[in-house]
């Protein structure tokens, strides 16, 4: 997202170097982005906020991307993006925003954070339906293993590098989820 400068290499997307985008920019090539720790709008109201991302004022498609989220739409849509916000309702907010959008890549840093088990199972049916019906690559940045079963593919990172790039399947044949000492065979960092 251009936040920290690459040192080496190249980001492309369609032959286009990204980091030479601007944050404007790389929206427009439908590049969007999900932080660990949403910012709070005072003064905008959900629906607002939605309306933007979709592009519609349509009170149908905005409720269905709250429901997409697990959040109520009839309890939500008129509530100011403001303190009032516990950090797991903030967080599916924001990412039912990204949802709204028609995305190339779609990145959800920690997606889980702060969100109950049953928000959990929803974001995760949210997410494969997203895989199932559009062209949109998804990038789950997680330390969570529950997020792994959803993936296609994982990339272990350890120490800034590249430790492995893997299945789900290998990676969760290889924890032992019983033994809180467990050490990850690919990266050696305890679960």
């Amino acid at each position: 997202m251009g936040i920290y400068p690459i040192r080496c290499g190249s980001i492309r997307l369609d032959d286009e170097d990204i980091p030479e985008k601007t944050i404007t920019q790389r929206a427009n090539m439908g590049i969007g982005y999900a932080f660990q720790s949403p910012t709070r709008f005072k003064g905008l109201r959900v629906r607002d906020f939605l309306s933007i991302a979709a592009r519609s004022e349509d009170e149908s498609t905005l409720f269905s991307l709250l429901v997409d989220v697990g959040l109520c739409a009839q309890d939500y849509i008129d509530r100011e993006l403001n303190a009032s916000f516990s950090g797991g309702e903030l967080k599916r907010v924001e990412i039912a925003s990204i949802l709204a959008r028609d995305l190339r890549v779609a990145l959800f840093d920690e997606p889980e954070a702060g969100i109950d088990l049953w928000s959990f199972q929803k974001l995760t049916e949210t997410f494969r339906q997203l895989h199932d019906t559009t062209d949109t690559t998804i990038v789950i940045i997680s330390h969570q293993e529950r997020i792994l079963r959803i993936a296609d593919e994982v990339i272990l990172i350890a120490s800034g590098k590249v430790a492995d790039i893997t299945t789900p399947d290998k990676i969760l044949g290889e924890i032992d989820f019983t033994d809180p000492d467990c050490v990850c065979p690919n990266c050696d960092t305890r679960r």
